[in-house]
């Protein structure tokens, strides 16, 4: 990406200088902070309900909701995709059709994503400006309506067991950094609530784009790509190292704190050592592989 194209925030990344020889970038919701199940259950779920007058097929909504968001190869995607995503799964429900309930045609919202703006609140607000349609308002006020939620759900959730152990353990070789799809308040309040920020060089978020330009414009170029390595605990996350050609830890959902332990004992040792790559990584991603399915076992219209 060009100066030129690259979100403004993201220039702290660009001009980021390394301390050190070794590059991690730490993925926060569901990999580092125990904060995704209580903002998917309590605050995305509920909004996706209420701002779209969904209440007659709740229970519909909250199964399809949490399958995207956790239980599946679409964990932890954009929020912008997921509620795309969304939409589309429940558009091949039957008990939607039998429910006769209205659901929003999703056509703007997918020329949002495809238009090439930012997939931020801001970068959403700043489509609706130039391509305004009822849709992308409704969306907008759903984002906007996540975000009041975990300001006012999410408080206390601490690190996963281990977290603050590897983050100390990687202080003497390692340059730090958040890397993450949550926005930039959200990051910033958690991880100083808990006294992590301390251990980063940066705390990046939405507004400085993609995990995997967080990677490209804070770390490629100045290490060695098997010196930089992604952490985290989903699909995109591992797409996101692979685009990069860097090293991928997975902390798998469901084993977190015997992920970081792990992390510790043998995958940090090995990431100094120069004999991550290979063998053992592969592992390690087929065993995340196999935790996640594409596709959800419920009957279909479409069959699929």
């Amino acid at each position: 990406m060009s100066d030129a194209t690259m979100p403004e925030r993201a220039r702290v990344l660009k001009e980021f200088v390394p301390t050190k020889d070794f590059f991690v970038g730490i993925d926060s919701d569901g990999c580092a902070m125990d904060a995704m199940d209580i903002k998917h259950y309590e605050c995305f779920t509920p909004s996706y309900i209420k701002f779209f007058d969904l209440q007659a097929a709740s229970t519909i909504v909250r199964e399809t909701a949490l399958f995207v968001n956790l239980y599946s190869t679409t964990r932890g995607q954009n929020r912008w995709v997921a509620l795309s995503r969304i939409f589309d799964l429940l558009r091949d429900r039957p008990e939607i059709e039998e429910r006769g309930v209205k659901l929003p045609k999703g056509d703007a919202l997918k020329a949002f994503l495809d238009s090439g703006y930012p997939r931020s609140d801001k970068g959403i607000a700043d489509y609706a400006a130039a391509n305004p349609s009822a849709e992308i308002e409704q969306c907008i006020e759903w984002g906007n309506g996540v975000n009041k939620m975990i300001a006012w759900m999410v408080k206390g959730c601490a690190p996963f067991p281990g977290v603050r152990e590897a983050f100390e353990a990687m202080q003497a070789d390692i340059d730090c950094m958040t890397v993450s799809a949550t926005p930039m308040e959200a990051l910033e309040r958690e991880w100083v609530e808990h006294d992590l920020a301390k251990y980063m060089k940066v705390i990046a978020g939405q507004e400085m784009g993609s995990k995997a330009q967080h990677v490209e414009y804070a770390a490629k170029g100045k290490y060695a790509d098997d010196h930089i390595m992604l952490i985290g605990d989903a699909p995109g996350d591992r797409d996101s190292a692979a685009q990069e050609g860097v090293c991928y830890y997975p902390i798998m959902p469901g084993s977190e704190a015997q992920s970081w332990r792990r992390f510790i004992d043998e995958a940090l040792p090995r990431f100094l050592a120069g004999t991550y790559v290979g063998a053992y990584q592969d592992g390690l991603i087929e065993e995340f592989n196999a935790l996640l399915p594409e596709k959800p076992s419920w009957p279909t219209i479409s069959g699929s």
